[in-house]
Parts: structure tokens; sequence; C-alpha cells
């Protein structure tokens, strides 16, 4: 039975209601978040803020947050030109996908992911990646997942899990995940704390969270509020 796991968390709802699952189910939680040089760094930034009030407003969670970890990876922004990475506008690509695709970013991050979880000795990785409504990133599949689970588990020569809670769920589900977790404490949370909007901004707060409301990022959490909410 396992009983620690390591989440990729970004700062981001996605991550951040991943985090509250880890924490209802595991002894000991860990997070890794990744600066990559990112537009919308701000997810960075108001990380600690979420961390923060999960151990303040959830008493029960708060002994089994355990350290958090940063990793440096500017070389993504080297190698890509991802609308992400780059002052580019936002645009479908001729293969179909949008241009906020980071080629090797997921692939990258579990990598680094396994080889602290073999370090720090947790059994479990969690990423909030999904099917359902996303850009079809290939790097956020199925598929993908069980490849990776399987290759870091050969290369470690450990048994290590890749869950994925979100994977076939979508943006509404997600929100009403996040109230069976943590209650409208934890929905609260997340649209006060967290960060989605690829462009960073901050400076409005609508119903779903801050966001400048135009981005995909932004339409598809906004979207997925309205059918939460009703």
């Amino acid at each position: 039975m396992h009983t620690s796991a390591l989440v990729l968390f970004s700062g981001g709802q996605d991550s951040t209601t991943c985090l509250a699952d880890a924490l209802s189910r595991y002894e000991r939680v860990e997070t890794l978040g990744f600066d990559y040089g990112q537009r919308h760094r701000v997810e960075l930034d108001v990380r600690g803020a979420v961390l923060e009030r999960l151990r303040r407003e959830f008493p029960e969670w708060a002994p089994r947050l355990g350290d958090d970890h940063l990793l440096t990876l500017d070389v993504l922004a080297q190698v890509s030109e991802s609308s992400l990475t780059q002052d580019i506008a936002f645009a479908m690509q001729e293969g179909g996908l949008p241009n906020t695709f980071v080629p090797g970013r997921n692939l990258l991050f579990l990598t680094l992911a396994g080889a602290l979880a073999y370090r720090r000795g947790l059994d479990v990785i969690v990423t909030g990646v999904c099917e359902t409504d996303y850009s079809g990133y290939p790097d956020c599949r199925d598929d993908t997942m069980k490849a990776m689970q399987l290759a870091l588990s050969l290369g470690m020569d450990r048994r290590l899990v890749i869950e994925t809670p979100l994977m076939w769920i979508d943006k509404a589900d997600t929100w009403a995940m996040a109230e069976r977790l943590g209650g409208q404490a934890l929905v609260r949370l997340i649209v006060e704390e967290t960060h989605t909007c690829y462009v960073g901004e901050r400076g409005q707060l609508h119903d779903w969270g801050y966001g400048c409301g135009r981005c995909p990022a932004c339409e598809l959490r906004r979207r997925g509020w309205e059918g939460y909410a009703g």
C-alpha cells in the first residue's frame, strides 16, 4: 500500500485540486514546481499562498504536507517556440496543436519528478494532466502517462506509480471534485489564490478566479465554473 506522494504543483487550479486529493489519501505529501521561463510565471508566485492557506484552513491535512521543491528549467524556453515561453500570440499550428504546446515539457517534468521521488523515498507521482477538455497535448495523454510510468520504474529500478486524478473528467467536474474534497472552503481558496491565466493577469478577480478572461486557459476555467455553478 502506497503511503507517500510527490505532487507536481504549479500553483494552478488543477494541480491544487490534485494536491488536495493526495492530502486526503496519503500520509506524506511533498510538492514540486518548475520555473521553465513561462510567461505566466505569476503561477509560481502564488504557490506559497496556496500552501499556506491549505495548512491553515485544513488542519487535518497540515501534518501530511511536507517539503516543497522548485526546479529551474529555462532550457525549455531555449528549445521551444511556444506562446507560453515567448511573446507570441496564441494560435493553432499547422499540425492541429495550439502554440501553447511546449514540446517535451511533461516528459521532462516527470523524469525529474521520478528522480526526486526516488531520492525522497516517495511512492507515487501525481500530475494534473487530462485528456477530456484540454488542447490535445500529446504529453497529457493516458498512453503517455502509462509509458512514462513504465520507463521511470525500469530506469530507476524501483516501482513508481504515476497518478492522474483528472484524466477523464472535465473542468466542471474538477470544480466539483474540489468541493467534495474540501467543501466551499477549498473552492474559495482555488478561486482566490490559484492562477491559470496564460497571460499572467492578476488584476481582476472573476467568479472563477483571476485572469485576463480571453486566453484559452481562462476560457476553459470560466466555462468549467459555469458548468459547475449552474
